[in-house]
C-alpha cells in the first residue's frame, strides 16, 4: 500500500499541534482583557488579571503541598469565586477537581473521598459540620484547607490548620503551569446520584471540557461579555462546563451562595445579567416571588433548563417576566448539556398546543457533540425516524465521559457498540429532534402494551391542582404492571383519586391512564430529581390502606 504525500513529513509537532484543555481561555482573556470583571461576589469584583492571577497561586500552593498529575482535589464549596478559581488551579498542576454534592450524606461523601483517593480537601466553613462527620467515617486522610467566605455569616468552624486565603497569599501569580501532555487526560471527576447503590465517578477530559465550553457559547449564543448567574450549583457537572464557558466570552460571573427570588432579581437588575440555568425549581422560585422581590429587567435573561421540558403556562408566564427558555439534555456523562432545543421560525406560526408539543422535544446534537440517535439496544440499528417506534438514546463524541473510575465493567457497558448508552428510552421525529418518552427501567407494560410514564406524567402536571407527579409500575393480577401516579398538590389544595383519574381519562387513551393514585410529598435526590426507585417499592407494596384507587 503506497504512502500519501499528505502522510510524509507532515507529523506532529509543537508547532502545530498542542493538546486542546480549557484553561488556555483564562489565560488568553486574562491577557486580552485583563481589567474586565470577570467574578462578582457580594460587593467585591475579580478582573480577569485578578481571577488568572489567584488561579496561579492556588496552583502553586497545591504542587508545594504535594499536588502533582493524576491527584485528586475535592472541593465541597458553594458557588464562590474559590470554587471558580478551583476549576482552573486544580488541573493546572495537573490534579483533577472533584467537586462534592453539598447536599449529599456524610456516608455517600466518605464513600467519595475514599473512592476518589481525595489527597486534598478544601471545606466552606458552612459545610465543616458535615464533612468532619464524612472524615470520621473515610478511610482517607487528606490535607484539610479551610475557605471562609466573608459573605457567609452562619455556622461553621475549621477543620484544619491551613486557610484559604493565607495559602494563596504565599503562593506565586506567575505560576509556570503547563497544558496537559495530552487533552485525554482527566480534568475532573464527577458523581452520579447514587439512587440505587454506590455512586459511579464519571471522569472528564480536558477536550471534552474544553469543547463542550465552546458549545455552551455556541448554544447559548452568548457573543461577547455576557453576564451569568450562578444558579446552577458548580458542583453539577462541573456547572455544566460555564466555568469555563465564561472566560471564552469574557463574560461576568454573578456568584450565589443561595437560590432565593428577591436576591436573584436584586443581582439581575443590578448587574445586568444575560444568562442563567436551572431546573424547573428556579423558574418556580422566580414566578413565585412576591410582588415586592420582584425587579424589573431591562433586557431578555436566557434561562437554560434541562429537566423535563416545562409546561406551556410556565413557559408563557417566563416569557412575560422577562425571560426566554432554551431546553437542553443531557447527562453527567457527557458533561452535562449535549443536545439543545434548537428553536425554528417556522414553529412561531403553531398555536400554543402545537408549540408546546414543539418545546417538548429534547432536540438535535450540540455542534461538539458527533453524533446523537435512537437506537434499538439489541440490534444497535437506529430506529425508524417516525416519532412512534421507541429506542434508546445514544451519544458518540467527544463530550462522552473518558469512563468510570475503577469500574471497568460499567463502562464496558455503557460504552457497548461504540455508542455511550443513556438509559433513556425515546422516538427520533422525521426532521431529526429526539424526543424522550421514559427512563428503560420506567416503561410500564400493561398487558403486553408499553406505556410511558412521562406521558403520563405530562398529563398531570396540567391539572391545576398538582404541584409535582411521578408515575411508575404497580403490580396487578390481571395486567401485569398498572400504572400508578404518586401526586404532590399545590399548597392549600385538595383532591380526590376520582378527580385525578377523571382527569387523565379526559386526555390519554384508558389503558394508560393511573389505576392507583397516592398523594403525599415527593421523595427527591440532593439534586432535586424525583427517587422513583423508592416510590417503585412502595408501589410494589401497595394496599387498600396505602393509596386512593378508583375504578376505571
Amino acid at each position: 500500500m503506497s504512502v500519501s504525500p499528505y502522510d510524509r513529513d507532515l507529523d506532529r509537532n509543537p508547532a502545530n499541534y498542542q493538546p486542546l484543555t480549557p484553561l488556555t481561555f483564562l489565560a488568553r482573556t486574562a491577557a486580552v482583557f485583563p481589567d474586565r470583571i470577570a467574578i462578582i461576589h457580594g460587593s467585591a469584583q475579580l478582573t480577569y488579571r485578578d481571577f488568572y492571577s489567584r488561579s496561579r497561586r492556588l496552583a502553586s500552593a497545591l504542587v508545594r503541598h504535594g499536588v502533582s498529575h493524576g491527584d485528586t482535589v475535592s472541593v465541597m464549596l458553594a458557588n464562590t469565586p474559590a470554587m471558580l478559581e478551583c476549576h482552573y488551579g486544580v488541573p493546572m498542576t495537573g490534579g483533577v477537581l472533584n467537586t462534592l454534592n453539598t447536599r449529599l450524606d456524610a456516608p455517600i461523601l466518605a464513600f467519595t473521598l475514599d473512592h476518589a483517593e481525595t489527597k486534598v480537601l478544601i471545606v466552606d466553613r458552612e459545610f465543616s459540620d458535615l464533612m468532619r462527620a464524612a472524615l470520621a467515617l473515610a478511610k482517607a486522610k487528606p490535607l484539610i484547607i479551610d475557605y471562609d467566605d466573608p459573605i457567609y455569616d452562619g455556622p461553621g468552624q475549621r477543620l484544619g490548620d491551613i486557610d484559604y486565603e493565607e495559602m494563596l497569599s504565599k503562593g506565586d501569580p506567575d505560576f509556570d503551569w503547563r497544558p496537559p501532555p495530552d487533552e485525554w487526560d482527566a480534568i475532573s471527576l464527577n458523581y452520579t446520584s447514587g439512587t440505587t447503590g454506590d455512586p459511579k465517578g464519571v471522569v472528564y477530559h480536558h477536550r471534552g471540557a474544553h469543547l463542550l465550553a465552546l458549545g455552551n457559547v455556541l448554544t447559548g449564543d452568548m457573543g461577547r461579555f455576557p453576564v451569568y448567574l450562578w444558579t446552577l450549583p458548580m458542583f453539577h457537572c462541573n456547572g455544566w462546563c460555564f466555568p469555563w464557558s465564561l472566560s471564552v466570552a469574557a463574560g461576568t460571573h454573578v456568584c450565589l451562595r443561595q437560590v432565593r427570588a428577591g436576591h436573584m432579581y436584586e443581582l439581575m437588575a443590578e448587574h445586568g445579567v444575560t444568562h442563567l440555568c436551572g431546573a424547573p425549581i428556579v423558574m418556580s422560585t422566580l414566578l413565585n416571588a412576591a410582588s415586592h422581590e420582584k425587579k424589573p429587567l431591562n433586557k431578555t435573561v436566557r434561562f437554560f433548563t434541562a429537566a423535563a421540558p416545562p409546561p406551556q403556562a410556565v413557559l408563557a408566564a417566563m416569557k412575560t417576566a422577562g425571560f426566554e427558555v432554551t431546553h437542553l439534555y443531557g447527562l453527567t456523562e457527557t458533561y452535562g448539556p449535549a443536545a439543545v432545543n434548537e428553536w425554528q421560525e417556522v414553529w412561531d406560526e403553531l398555536d400554543e398546543s402545537g408549540q408546546a408539543q414543539m418545546k417538548a422535544r429534547q432536540g438535535v446534537r450540540y455542534q461538539v457533540l458527533d453524533s446523537l440517535d435512537v437506537i434499538d439496544p439489541e440490534t444497535m440499528q437506529p430506529v425508524p425516524r417516525d416519532g412512534a417506534t421507541m429506542g434508546e438514546v445514544m451519544f458518540r463524541g467527544n463530550i462522552v465521559m473518558k469512563g468510570y473510575l475503577k469500574n471497568p465493567g460499567a463502562s464496558e457497558k455503557a460504552f457497548h457498540g461504540g455508542w455511550f448508552h443513556s438509559g433513556d428510552l425515546g422516538v427520533m421525529h422525521p426532521d431529526g429532534y429526539i424526543q424522550l418518552k421514559d427512563r428503560s427501567k420506567d416503561i410500564i407494560i400493561s398487558g403486553g402494551e408499553n406505556i410511558s410514564s412521562i406521558e403520563v406524567e405530562d398529563v398531570l402536571f396540567k391539572h391545576p391542582k398538582i404541584a409535582a407527579a411521578a408515575v411508575v409500575a404497580a403490580p396487578d393480577d390481571k395486567w401485569g404492571e398498572t400504572p400508578c401516579a404518586f401526586i404532590e398538590l399545590r399548597e392549600g389544595e385538595d383532591a380526590t383519586a376520582e378527580e385525578i383519574i377523571g382527569w387523565s381519562r379526559g386526555h390519554l387513551a384508558h389503558f394508560k391512564c393511573p389505576r392507583h393514585v397516592v398523594f403525599g410529598p415527593l421523595p427527591k435526590t440532593s439534586t432535586g430529581k424525583i427517587q422513583k426507585f423508592i416510590l417503585r417499592e412502595k408501589a410494589r407494596n401497595l394496599w387498600p390502606g396505602d393509596a386512593s384507587t378508583a375504578s376505571l
